[in-house]
């Protein structure tokens, strides 16, 4: 584990986590550790279980065994009431943005504050300003989400997170979809808001370059574990087969090629492909 990440540094502990779902083992021992105030990337091949680790954090899946704490709670053990306070120290940015089609962009970055505050909204009305300036969107606040384009409905969703200041966010995957310019935004303000905010980010992501580039630190999962660990500089120049494969995108290697098969010849053969 980093360096940085002493028991009275970490925000997320994940310990010995063990998962199965319709039968497929998910994760088999899996731990991570994610430092406070810093950019933490998840990285690994489609289906190794990086956005789902997101829903261990939140509290929405509950594992087999192992353990999940988030600044010293088990989240897991949490009842309702302190899993739904925990959860207002979170913010999320989706995949699919999820904004409320219905509601303007200023409504959507307001949604959260009025749900969990009793502020009043005149003070509403300067934070989600303030949020919106943070990421250049302040003159869009009237525009409905069908009106923005990929990159801004990302920044929309953004803002929508940290707009109670939460300790942790976590992002799913924000860079999928985007031109060259919009990942661009994004890649920045995620370095920038959780510096500026002083908060902690995990991102999930498979975009190795964008992920390198802001994160302090990176976890490559596969095989339901963690496969290898380090700074971006130590992934790049790591010995590890599985996460020189993924780094370098390699199109075999321990990730094989062919799906597993029996012998090309003897297929050739068979009358009857099914057996």
């Amino acid at each position: 584990m980093p360096d940085a990440t002493r028991p009275q540094e970490r925000l997320i502990e994940i310990r010995d986590l063990r998962f199965s779902f319709g039968g497929n083992q998910i994760y088999d021992g899996l731990d991570v550790a994610i430092p406070r105030g810093k950019v933490t990337a998840i990285m690994g091949p489609s289906g190794c279980g990086k956005s789902t680790l997101l829903n261990f954090i939140g509290g929405r899946l509950r594992p087999d065994r192992g353990d999940v704490l988030v600044n010293g709670e088990s989240v897991p053990s949490l009842n309702r009431g302190d899993l739904f306070d925990l959860r207002k120290q979170m913010g999320m940015m989706f995949q699919s943005s999820a904004l409320l089609t219905d509601l303007t962009v200023f409504e959507n970055v307001a949604f959260p504050l009025r749900e969990h505050t009793s502020l009043p909204e005149a003070l509403i009305k300067t934070l989600v300003l303030s949020k919106l300036q943070l990421v250049g969107l302040r003159g869009a606040r009237s525009l409905m989400p069908s009106e923005l384009s990929g990159g801004m409905t990302r920044r929309v969703a953004l803002a929508r997170a940290i707009a109670l200041d939460p300790l942790l966010v976590m992002y799913d995957e924000p860079f999928t979809g985007l031109d060259p310019i919009s990942m661009g935004i994004i890649v920045k303000l995620i370095r920038e808001v959780n510096d500026a905010l002083e908060m902690t980010s995990v991102v999930v992501t498979h975009d190795v370059a964008e992920a390198c580039s802001i994160a302090d630190y990176v976890y490559l999962l596969g095989n339901k574990k963690v496969v290898a660990h380090g700074t971006p500089e130590q992934m790049r120049n790591t010995e590890s087969d599985d996460a020189r494969q993924f780094m370098a995108g390699l199109p075999d290697g321990p990730v094989a090629y062919h799906y597993p098969a029996r012998d090309y010849r003897e297929d050739l053969f068979l009358e009857d492909l099914n057996e």
